[in-house]
C-alpha cells in the first residue's frame, strides 16, 4: 500500500473466448496494476453442493502474479448458487413483501444457519487456497452488503430477544414506544407480533436499527473467518455503498457504516454519479468524504464508472477528471467497475472501461493517461492527509424516523443532508462526516446538523456545549424534535439546542407560495418548499436573519443566529432555495474565520488540499464546466505536477474544460 492502486474489477468467467493474455497486456498498456476478482461467482467455484473448482482464480492469480499485478480477491457471498434455493428455499429472505424468489443477487437470509453454513465454508476453501499466493494484496468480504430487509420468522424471533436483552420488562417498552395507542400494547412476550405490519415508527424503526445491526455482525463474521487466514501485510476491506436515485445519493439507509467499518483494516466503497453535462463532482466528494471519516484515514475506491450507462459514457476529459478527484478527497485507490463489458445478463449494458468488442477506444486510450500520471506521480499523491475544520452530522437513526415521517412533498433525510452539503462544497469547504455519538466536537470549529430529527439528549446537550465553548453550529428544521426512539419532546420545539439556539416554536407548516426576505440572505429574496416551522425568539439578543415573506406568517422567524457563550447556533427553520442556504452557511464559516483564498472561487472551479506523505501541501484544481476557466493562484509559489513547470503566487491560470491542475507549494 505504498503507492496509487489503479484498477479494474476483472471476470476470466464471464469472457466469451480466451483472452487472458490480452486483457493483461492490455491492462498494462493502460497502467491498471490491481484487479478485484471472486466476489460475484460463487455458482462457478462451487457448482455442486460441497464440489469445489477455483480453477479459474488459480488462472488469472498466476497470470497477474506473471505481469506485476495486484490481485484483491473477494469472498463470493452476495449472490447465492441455485442448488442452495434447490435443497434449501427458506435461505431467501422473507420481506414485508413476502417471500422471496430466486434469480436476482442479494436475496438470502444473511441470519439463516444454512446460508452462513455454506458461506463459511466457501469462504474457507477459498481464502486458505489463495491466501499465500504472492499476487494477493488483500480481500474484499462479500459486496454492498445490506440486511435485503430480512424479516422472515427466525429474524423476528431475534428481535424480540433483542428488546427483551435491551429494555428488560414489557411495561418499559409499552410505555417508551407508546404502544397504548391504536391498542398496540404488547402484554406477553409470547405475544410479541411481527414487526412487519406496525403503524407505530417508533417501533419499526428501531426494528430498522435492529436491522442494521445484522449487517454489523455478518460483517464482522466475515472479517473474521478471512483474518484466520491473511498474510502479514494483506489487508481486509469492505465495498459500502449509499443511497441509490440512479446514482450514489447520500446516507445509506441499510447499513450504518460508521459502526459497520469497525473491523477492516481499510474502508472500501463504490461512487456512481451523473455525467456528461450533469457532472458536478459532487458525489465524488460525498462519498470520498464519508468514506475518509469512517475510519479517519484513506480509503479504497473498488468500483466507479468507467463507461456505464449510454447517459454516462464520460465526455473526453471527463474520465481522468473524476479519477483525480478521487485522490484530492483521499483514495489511494481508483478502479473500475468493470474492465469489459458483458454480452448476456442483467448489465449488459454497464459498460465497463472496455466496450463489447474489447478493442482500444477513447474512454480506455484516456484510461491509460491517468494509468501513467498516478504511477509516475504516486510517491507524491498517495497516503493525502486531510484536516478539516467543518463537520457534517449525519445519523441512520435520523435517516429512518424520517422514512416514518417523510416531509410534506416526500422529501426524505438525504435531501436535507445534500441541500446543505452541495452548498458547502460548492463554496470549496472542506467536510468530514460524524455521528451523534461523536465526542470530539472540539476537533471542528463548524458543525453542520441537517434535520437530526431522532437523536438521545446527550448529543444535544454536547452541541449545546460544543456552541458554549466556541463552536459554531447550523441546524436544520427537524433538528433535535424527538429521542433516539422517535417518541417527541415534550417541551416547546427546537427541545434541547432550543437553549442554544434562542428560539422556540409550536407552529410548522406546509409551505404555500412562502418566500424568504432579510438583510441575511444578502442575495435574492429567497424560495420556502416542503417544511416550514414558525420561530419566534426568546430573547432580544438573537438575530434574524430571514423573515417568512407571506400575508399570514410573515410575523415568524425563518432563520436565526444567536450569540451563546463564545460561539454561535444558527437554526434554518425551512427547506430553502440553494442560493438561500448558500448564505447562511457562508454566514457562519466567516464567523467561524475559515472563509480564505479558496473560498474566492467557487463551483465550477473546485478546489480540494490535503498534505502528501512528505509533508508537502497539494491543492487540486478541478473544473467542472465544458468551458475553460481563469482563476488567480493566490499561494506561495510551487509546482504544478501534471505539466511539470513552476507556477508563481498572483499568476493567473486557466483549466480546460473538465481540466485539473495539482500544485504542490514550496
Amino acid at each position: 500500500m505504498d503507492k496509487l492502486l489503479y484498477g479494474v474489477a476483472y471476470y476470466d468467467e464471464y469472457m466469451p473466448y480466451d483472452r487472458l493474455n490480452e486483457d493483461i497486456r492490455m491492462m498494462k498498456e493502460a497502467g491498471i496494476n490491481v484487479v478485484r476478482i471472486a466476489e460475484s461467482t460463487w455458482s462457478t467455484h462451487e457448482p455442486q453442493n460441497g464440489v469445489f473448482d477455483f480453477s479459474s482464480v488459480d488462472r488469472v492469480l498466476d497470470a497477474m502474479h506473471e505481469a506485476g499485478i495486484h490481485v484483491i480477491v473477494g469472498t463470493p457471498t452476495y449472490a447465492i448458487p441455485t442448488w442452495m434455493v434447490k435443497e434449501h428455499p427458506d435461505v431467501l429472505a422473507v420481506t414485508a413483501a413476502g417471500p422471496g424468489k430466486y434469480g436476482a443477487r442479494q436475496i438470502m437470509d444473511i441470519t439463516h444457519p444454512v446460508y452462513l453454513f455454506h458461506a463459511e465454508r466457501i469462504i474457507r476453501k477459498l481464502i486458505e487456497r489463495v491466501s499465500k499466493h504472492p499476487a494477493v494484496i488483500g480481500y474484499q468480504t462479500d459486496n454492498e452488503t445490506k440486511h435485503y430487509g430480512t424479516a422472515g420468522p427466525n429474524v423476528q424471533l431475534r428481535f424480540v430477544k433483542y428488546m427483551r436483552d435491551t429494555y428488560e420488562t414489557l411495561g418499559r417498552v409499552n410505555e417508551l414506544f407508546g404502544l397504548d395507542y391504536w391498542s398496540n400494547r404488547i402484554n406477553s412476550w409470547e405475544d410479541f407480533p411481527s414487526v412487519v405490519g406496525t403503524i407505530n415508527g417508533s417501533l419499526g424503526a428501531e426494528f430498522a436499527k435492529f436491522q442494521r445491526g445484522l449487517v454489523n455482525e455478518f460483517l464482522a463474521w466475515q472479517v473474521g473467518l478471512v483474518n484466520e487466514y491473511k498474510q502479514p501485510g494483506q489487508f481486509v476491506t469492505q465495498n459500502f455503498d449509499f443511497e441509490w436515485r440512479g446514482y450514489s445519493f447520500g446516507v445509506q439507509p441499510s447499513v450504518n457504516h460508521f459502526e459497520a467499518a469497525v473491523p477492516f483494516d481499510i474502508a472500501g466503497v463504490d461512487i456512481y454519479h451523473p455525467s456528461q453535462d450533469e457532472l458536478t463532482g459532487i458525489e465524488i466528494s460525498f462519498g470520498g468524504d464519508m468514506t475518509r471519516s469512517l475510519k479517519g484515514s484513506n480509503y479504497l475506491v473498488l468500483e466507479t464508472q468507467a463507461q456505464a450507462f449510454p447517459h454516462w459514457t464520460p465526455y473526453p476529459g471527463q474520465l481522468r477528471l473524476q479519477a483525480f478527484s478521487h485522490v484530492a478527497s483521499g483514495a489511494d485507490m481508483v478502479a473500475y467497475w468493470h474492465w469489459h463489458s458483458i454480452h448476456n445478463s442483467f448489465e449488459t449494458y454497464w459498460k465497463g472501461l472496455l466496450s463489447h468488442d474489447f478493442l482500444p477506444n477513447p474512454v480506455y486510450n484516456e484510461a491509460g493517461t491517468i494509468g501513467r500520471d498516478f504511477a509516475r506521480l504516486s510517491d507524491e499523491l498517495v497516503h493525502l492527509r486531510k484536516q478539516n475544520n467543518v463537520a457534517v452530522m449525519v445519523s441512520n437513526e435520523a435517516l429512518t424516523a424520517m422514512e416514518w415521517f417523510k416531509l410534506p412533498d416526500g422529501k426524505l433525510y438525504n435531501d436535507v443532508v445534500r441541500w446543505l452539503y452541495d452548498e458547502l462544497y460548492k463554496m470549496n469547504i472542506g467536510c468530514d462526516f460524524i455521528t451523534p455519538a461523536c465526542e470530539q466536537l472540539d476537533d471542528y470549529k463548524v458543525v453542520v446538523v441537517p434535520a437530526l430529527y431522532a437523536v438521545p439528549d446527550l448529543a444535544l446537550e454536547r452541541l449545546n456545549a460544543f456552541v458554549e465553548q466556541g463552536g459554531h453550529a447550523v441546524y436544520s428544521f427537524k433538528s433535535g424534535f424527538a429521542d433516539e426512539r422517535i417518541k417527541v419532546r415534550t417541551s416547546q420545539q427546537p427541545g434541547i439546542i432550543g437553549q442554544a439556539c434562542g428560539v422556540g416554536y409550536s407552529l410548522f407548516i406546509d409551505p404555500k407560495n412562502v418566500g424568504l426576505k432579510g438583510a441575511g440572505l444578502a442575495a435574492a429574496p429567497g424560495t420556502v418548499t416542503s417544511w416550514m416551522e414558525l420561530l419566534t425568539p426568546l430573547t432580544g439578543d438573537v438575530e434574524v436573519l430571514a423573515h417568512y415573506d407571506h400575508p399570514q406568517w410573515g410575523e415568524y422567524a425563518a432563520i436565526t443566529r444567536n450569540r451563546y457563550g463564545k460561539g454561535t447556533a444558527t437554526y434554518i427553520g425551512c427547506l430553502t432555495d440553494g442560493a438561500s442556504a448558500h448564505e447562511v452557511l457562508k454566514g457562519t464559516v466567516q464567523e467561524a474565520g475559515l472563509w480564505g483564498e479558496d473560498q474566492q472561487v467557487s463551483f465550477p472551479i473546485i478546489v480540494k488540499q490535503g498534505v502528501n506523505q512528505q509533508g508537502a501541501q497539494l491543492r487540486y484544481y478541478f473544473n467542472y464546466s465544458a468551458e475553460p476557466v481563469s482563476f488567480v493562484y493566490p499561494h506561495a509559489a510551487g509546482q504544478e505536477l501534471l505539466e511539470g513547470r513552476a507556477v508563481s503566487s498572483g499568476e493567473q491560470l486557466t483549466l480546460a474544460p473538465w481540466g485539473v491542475q495539482i500544485i504542490k507549494a514550496g
